[in-house]
C-alpha cells in the first residue's frame, strides 16, 4: 500500500513515516501542499494522512484534488482545539480525523479500522493497474481522469476487474459477453475490444496468458 503522508512538523513526521514503514507500507511524505500535489500527479496512491495546516496552505487543497479519484481512504491530522475545521472534514468526506498530540499506536489503529471499512465487501470501487472502476456509476477512471468506455467495453473490463485471479479464454469470454442488440460477439470483435481497452487504460490492464488467454493485469 503506498500512503500520501503530508506534514510539515519534522519531528512528528519522522516518527509517523517510521511508524507505517515498520507496517510494510510505502509512504510518500511532502512538507507542503505544493510538494503533495506534485507526488499526486507523479503515482498514484491507495491512502490519504493529511494535516490540515501546512506551511503553504490548507490540507483541504490536497484532498480536493483526492477526491477526484474515488476510493482512496484520507484521514485527517488536525490541532486538538480546531473543532470547526474537523467537522468540515468529515462532511466533505474524510473517512476519520486524529488530533494532535497523539500516539503511533492509535494512528496505526485508526488506519486499519479505515481500511477494514474500505473492505468489507460493501466498496463499490474495483481497482486494475493504474485504473479505479466505481461499479456504483458505471464510471472508469485513469490515472485520475475519467476514461470514456462502450458499455461493450465497460463490461469486458468488469469482467476482467470482478475476476483477477482467473484467466479466461476466449471462448469464455465470448460466451458470456452480448452486444447491445443481443448478439454475440465475435472472436474478431474481441479482439478489437482489448486492444480499445489497452489503448485507452494502458497495456498492463489486461495480459495476454501465451496460450491460454487473457487475465487482469497485476
Amino acid at each position: 500500500m503506498h500512503i500520501l503522508f503530508a506534514e510539515d512538523d519534522e519531528i512528528i513526521a519522522a516518527g509517523v513515516v517510521y511508524a507505517l514503514q515498520s507496517e510494510g507500507w510505502e509512504v510518500s511524505h511532502c512538507n507542503s501542499v505544493g510538494r503533495a500535489l506534485q507526488a499526486l500527479a507523479q503515482r498514484e496512491i491507495d491512502f490519504a494522512l493529511l494535516d490540515l495546516s501546512l506551511s503553504d496552505g490548507s490540507g483541504y487543497a490536497i484532498f480536493e484534488r483526492i477526491r477526484k479519484t474515488p476510493g482512496i481512504p484520507v484521514i485527517f491530522l488536525t490541532a486538538a482545539d480546531d473543532e470547526g475545521n474537523t467537522v468540515r472534514a468529515l462532511e466533505m468526506g474524510a473517512d476519520d480525523y486524529i488530533t494532535k498530540p497523539f500516539r503511533l499506536r492509535e494512528l496505526l489503529a485508526r488506519i486499519k479500522s479505515v481500511l477494514r471499512r474500505c473492505n468489507d465487501g460493501t466498496s463499490d470501487i474495483l481497482t486494475l493497474p493504474g485504473v479505479k472502476i466505481d461499479t456504483a456509476k458505471a464510471k472508469v477512471w485513469k490515472e485520475g481522469a475519467e476514461a470514456p468506455l462502450t458499455a461493450m467495453e465497460y463490461r469486458l473490463l468488469l469482467t476482467f476487474a470482478q475476476n483477477k485471479e482467473r484467466v479466461f479464454t476466449r471462448a469464455q469470454i465470448l460466451q458470456n459477453l452480448w452486444d447491445v442488440a443481443g448478439n454475440f460477439v465475435n472472436d474478431n470483435t474481441l479482439t478489437v475490444y482489448i486492444k480499445r481497452l489497452r489503448e485507452k487504460l494502458g497495456e498492463n490492464v489486461v495480459l495476454t496468458v501465451r496460450g491460454l488467454g487473457y487475465k487482469a493485469g497485476e
